[in-house]
C-alpha cells in the first residue's frame, strides 16, 4: 500500500478492525519513511458477469433491464414486491456463483423463467411465450399444459 503523502511502498498495518455491519475491513497504516499515519478500508466487490447476446455481442449486466422484464410479465399480477425482490436476488446470485466471466443471455432467460415458475404461472406464460417466440397456437397449448400438471393438490 503506497503512503498517500510521500508515495513510499513501505507501510506498516498497526491496527485491523472489522467494521459494525461486518461489510468491510478498517486498517490503520503508518507509513515507514514520512512517519504519518492513514486509514484504509477493504471491501468486497462483486463482479457480475458479461451478458453474451444473440448476435454475439456482449454487454454489462443490467439489473434494471432483469427488473424491468420480470415486472412486465407479472404486470397486473398478485405477486408481492418482496417476492420480485428475492426472486431477482436468486438470480443474481446463480449469475455470481457460476464463476462465469460471461454468460449466455439464453441462460438468464432461463433463470427468469425458472423463478416466473414459481412465482405465478400466466406470468411465467407471458414470458416465456415472448422468449421462446411462440409462433402457433399449439406452442401455447403445450406450455399451459406443461405448467397446468404442476398444479398443487387441493386442501380439503
Amino acid at each position: 500500500m503506497k503512503c498517500p503523502f510521500c508515495h513510499h511502498d513501505d507501510t506498516q498495518v498497526l491496527d485491523t478492525r472489522v467494521s459494525e455491519e461486518g461489510d468491510a475491513i478498517r486498517r490503520r497504516r503508518r507509513c515507514g519513511k514520512c512517519d504519518k499515519r492513514f486509514t484504509t478500508y477493504e471491501r468486497i466487490e462483486l463482479v457480475m458477469p458479461f451478458v453474451v447476446k444473440k448476435n454475439g455481442s456482449r454487454t454489462e449486466y443490467a439489473a434494471a433491464k432483469l427488473r424491468g422484464s420480470l415486472m412486465l410479465a407479472l404486470r397486473k399480477r398478485p405477486v408481492a414486491a418482496a417476492s420480485l425482490d428475492k426472486a431477482i436476488a436468486s438470480i443474481e446470485e446463480q449469475l455470481l456463483t457460476s464463476g462465469q466471466r460471461e454468460v449466455d443471455s439464453g441462460y438468464i432467460g432461463e433463470l427468469v423463467m425458472q423463478e416466473l415458475k414459481a412465482l405465478d404461472k400466466i406470468a411465467y406464460i407471458r414470458f416465456a411465450s415472448v422468449y421462446k417466440n411462440f409462433e402457433d397456437l399449439s406452442e401455447f397449448q403445450q406450455a399451459i399444459a406443461e405448467v397446468g400438471h404442476e398444479r398443487k393438490p387441493r386442501k380439503p
